[in-house]
């Protein structure tokens, strides 16, 4: 049966309407779980025991640094020194041996005055919907601050909420320019993943393991 070019048009529309109504659904359900749950001033966060700071590259693909990952571990030494947490666990991916954003935000934050003994370094954060999950099922700990920019500090909530964690977010700075603009590109993609790991999808952790106290 031939379609005629009208007809495809109409669908094509209809598609990409929908496509449209999903991303924006997806982003509003985001950010309503997450209202009045993220500060941007370090007096104002509630103290906790523990912050979860989420993983980036160090490095970008050409070599430069990496602006997430420096105002992400700066955010997370400020609020360590300011009393509002007592323990970090900083998570993500250590998928090859040659890359390893845990050990990186680690001594990132050792070289800023936080003891190494107070980092719990989390190797297999490969994704978002992995930090939050084990930092309960594993770190056995629900109720955290978590610690990135505002945009992903949203989605860790809203992740959380579904899983039986309390989180709060602390912002860090965020970046501009294009290395900025290129990240809230695919965070568009992040948001409609993120909605169906939670409602549409089994979505487990890649690994989860034995029960690690925090302190």
């Amino acid at each position: 049966m031939k379609i005629s070019v009208r007809k495809m048009g109409l669908m094509l529309l209809a598609l990409g309407a929908l496509a449209a109504a999903g991303v924006w659904g997806a982003g509003a359900m985001i950010r309503k779980a997450a209202e009045g749950r993220t500060y941007a001033e370090v007096a104002a966060v509630p103290a906790r025991k523990v912050g979860l700071v989420l993983g980036c590259g160090s490095k970008l693909a050409d070599g430069r640094r990496n602006l997430f990952f420096e105002h992400r571990v700066q955010a997370a030494a400020e609020l360590f020194r300011a009393g509002k947490v007592r323990y970090l666990i900083v998570s993500g991916d250590n998928h090859i041996r040659t890359y390893d954003e845990a050990t990186d935000m680690r001594d990132a934050l050792v070289r800023r005055g936080v003891p190494a003994e107070r980092i719990q370094c989390d190797y297999a954060g490969f994704r978002t919907f992995d930090s939050v999950v084990r930092a309960k099922e594993v770190f056995c700990e629900s109720e955290l601050i978590v610690i990135s920019q505002q945009f992903h500090n949203e989605r860790a909530i809203f992740i959380g909420r579904h899983k039986g964690l309390d989180l709060l977010g602390f912002n860090a700075r965020e970046v501009g320019g294009h290395d900025g603009f290129l990240v809230r590109c695919r965070e568009v993609l992040a948001r409609v993943r993120t909605v169906l790991d939670v409602y549409v999808l089994p979505t487990r952790p890649h690994f989860l393991g034995p029960k690690i106290q925090i302190g």
